[in-house]
């Protein structure tokens, strides 16, 4: 399934901070910088982590509550179906389309069920065969993020898919680094035209570093999907505000990867341009003559100089120019036509 444009995912996550209030916010933000979805998550804490897992270092870094449970900040950050529908109901009414990512296969029936049109498989969940299994048995289109895989990894993901009924052209993967932020060096943008040769996939990616640039230089080296963070306030306690675009960041992300979409877009063939032709003239040079010349004068090579306008003889065919006669006489500085030699 060809994406025509560029797909932008406004990835809100669990920057809501657990307020449907703060959610609805997000909506909003997401519809006035004009991305394509706003997508949250959908889990419940008591099936994605045990109770003993330690929270990340990035997590515990942003949040510094002194809690290092992961299953304590998960559990703060869960939303309800009440908030599911009314944050689905709240995306329709202002015009933007509701996605989530769930993180276990009741997550994925739940989401199926909602009537969502298409499935992402988190980083996180890569290597999780029954995950994998259900949403390609629900045969819609799924984006695939790639965060800590290897290649070798990602054929796997994509064999458990396929196998169970996904399409590979109905599958985009994104290329993807599990560092939040993620550092400059690690990005490594390269690796997604690696994973287009190597699986014959539309590709995008997935942002974790700060700022625009990176998800817009993507863009321009073909992705069709973009997703990226953003909040509200990146001082907000959380553990991924600090790696998002406020507000007004991700409206400048939306409108640079349209101009670039755009940029990207032509034909390949290296021909004027139909804005640039009128300026062909203007730019140019044509011949002109050095010094008052009567007709029947021979031209000499120190008698004629390339000047702007080019809407006479180019110069280009200086050569052809010296050594023939005037037919009419002219004054410095007139350009020549063919019809002023004899």
């Amino acid at each position: 399934m060809m994406e025509k444009r560029v797909l932008i995912i406004a990835e809100a996550g669990v920057n809501h901070n657990g307020e449907i209030e703060k959610a609805f916010q997000l909506v909003d933000a997401a519809v006035d910088a004009g991305v394509d979805y706003v997508k949250f998550q959908t889990f419940k804490a008591e099936t994605i982590v045990s109770p003993k897992a330690k929270k990340a270092a990035y997590q515990e870094r942003n949040i510094g509550d002194g809690d290092d449970s992961q299953f304590n900040m998960l559990k703060k950050l869960e939303l309800s179906d009440a908030d599911h529908q009314q944050l689905m109901q709240y995306a329709k009414d202002k015009g933007i389309a509701f996605f989530s990512t769930a993180f276990d296969v009741d997550g994925v029936q739940y989401l199926n069920q909602l009537g969502l049109d298409r499935f992402k498989v988190p980083s996180g969940e890569i290597t999780n065969y029954p995950y994998l299994r259900a949403i390609a048995q629900m045969g819609k289109p799924i984006i695939l993020s790639t965060g800590m895989a290897s290649l070798g990894e990602i054929e796997a993901a994509l064999t458990v898919l396929t196998t169970f009924g996904a399409k590979l052209d109905n599958i985009t993967v994104l290329h993807c680094n599990t560092e939040y932020p993620t550092p400059m060096e690690d990005v490594n943008l390269k690796a997604m035209h690696t994973i287009a040769v190597a699986f014959d996939v539309q590709v995008g990616y997935s942002d974790h570093t700060l700022g625009i640039e990176v998800p817009i230089a993507a863009v321009a080296l073909g992705a069709t999907v973009i997703e990226k963070h953003f909040t509200l306030d990146r001082n907000l306690p959380g553990p991924d505000h600090k790696a998002s675009l406020e507000p007004q960041e991700l409206k400048a992300m939306v409108q640079a990867i349209r101009n670039i979409e755009q940029a990207v877009a032509g034909s390949g063939r290296k021909v004027p341009s139909n804005s640039e032709r009128k300026n062909i003239a203007v730019a140019r040079k044509s011949v002109h003559l050095r010094r008052d010349m009567k007709a029947g004068e021979t031209i000499r090579e120190e008698d004629i100089i390339a000047l702007r306008p080019g809407d006479g003889i180019s110069s280009m065919d200086w050569e052809k120019i010296i050594g023939r006669a005037l037919a009419n006489n002219k004054e410095a500085f007139d350009k020549l036509n063919w019809n002023d030699l004899s």
